[in-house]
């Protein structure tokens, strides 16, 4: 994979000191790694918190980044690898809260073009955040780098830093136990 010329530009700019740079970066990919962030945190503020620490984390130390490798892997993985880091820590710190509700996607949906595709967008989209949210954190973070980040099983290997074998076993658990969440949950109503 190459890396992006326009984040080449941009890292440059970082590491001869210029933070335009870093700005130029934040333009392009803030968005899509929040999304990413929240995917995994179910928590938009802890989300953007996530992101804005990764930012700054490659800003502190961008003169070490290898620029061989393309910029958007390398920083997606951050982020997912930060976003679980931070429940983690907060799961030790805090006992277990109820999921923060889901306004701010609620508002994406009343977009929608007529009222029956929000409501059936609406139920869908919830049930599968509330089983994403009962996936333990490695397990949501594969699903949103599969199917949010649409990485191939290779990239995500490169990534994880895990043989193939591991993240297709990952990849298979997550999807089987999302499976069967839906399932109960359908069962159920």
């Amino acid at each position: 994979m190459q890396p992006d010329v326009n984040d080449l530009q941009a890292i440059h700019r970082l590491k001869s000191g210029d933070i335009g740079g870093l700005e130029l970066l934040i333009a392009r990919h803030q968005k899509k790694a929040i999304r990413t962030a929240f995917l995994v945190t179910h928590d938009e503020p802890m989300a953007e918190d996530v992101v804005q620490d990764v930012f700054v984390h490659f800003f502190e130390h961008a003169n070490s980044f290898d620029e061989a490798r393309p910029f958007e892997p390398y920083f997606m993985r951050s982020v997912v690898n930060a976003a679980i880091n931070t429940i983690q820590r907060e799961k030790k710190g805090k006992q277990p809260r109820e999921e923060d509700d889901t306004s701010e996607l609620d508002a994406n949906l009343e977009q929608a073009a007529s009222i029956d595709e929000q409501m059936e967008s609406t139920q869908l989209n919830c049930q599968i955040l509330e089983a994403l949210a009962r996936l333990p954190p490695h397990q949501r973070a594969v699903i949103v780098q599969r199917y949010y980040l649409e990485m191939s099983e290779k990239e995500m290997a490169e990534v994880l830093e895990a043989p193939a074998g591991t993240v297709k076993w990952l990849l298979n658990s997550a999807r089987n136990r999302l499976r069967s969440l839906l399932t109960s949950k359908r069962m159920s109503e």
